[in-house]
């Protein structure tokens, strides 16, 4: 098992923390990982994506110019990555923003609302975490278990009070995931 994964959005979206969240889980699975971020010079409002290679063995280099799976979470980033997705790969994208949803027929395509539903349940600091779980739910890289471990490594001690919530917008992400 190998999974090539995009993580693309603006900046304060958790981007890089999703995806090193993933790449935590995979080494406590005892799998070989990757995570190269990207990101301009602001802080929050600028671009910013992950790259995330999860593997059962050796991974040879840690640069793409195609993806197994994209999460897309801002318009600019759709127009960017849609194409990278290697043909028969998966595209999630979150709905708020996204003005023109993605179009290619060679690729499945699913939409989480996770902006909505983190707005709905009062966890927006989580949104990260639902976008995680729709992720989990299509392509299961991970365990769910290991991500948690992955949450106490990522976060720092003062924010362990909020793995809670975190593992419920997990959940909340499986369950709000469609096909479209």
């Amino acid at each position: 098992m190998k999974e090539e994964i995009i993580i693309a959005g603006f900046g304060g979206q958790g981007v890089l923390s999703m995806g090193k969240i993933l790449a935590y889980s995979g080494l406590m699975e005892g799998k070989e990982v990757t995570w190269m971020p990207a990101y301009g010079p602001e802080q929050r409002g600028g671009t910013a994506n992950v790259t995330v290679i999860v593997s059962d063995e050796k991974i040879s280099s840690p640069i793409l110019s195609q993806y197994d799976t994209a999460i897309i979470l801002n318009q600019p980033s759709l127009q960017k990555f849609e194409n990278r997705v290697k043909p028969g790969g998966t595209l999630i994208y979150d709905g708020y923003g996204i003005l023109n949803p993605p179009t290619r027929k060679d690729i499945n395509i699913y939409r989480i609302d996770a902006m909505d539903a983190a707005n709905e349940n009062n966890m927006t600091k989580a949104f990260n975490m639902v976008v995680l779980g729709g992720l989990l739910k299509v392509k299961p890289v991970v365990t769910l278990a290991n991500v948690v471990e992955g949450l106490k490594k990522a976060l720092p001690e003062r924010h362990h009070r909020f793995i809670p919530m975190n593992e419920k917008a997990i959940s909340l992400g499986m369950d709000i995931i469609q096909k479209v």
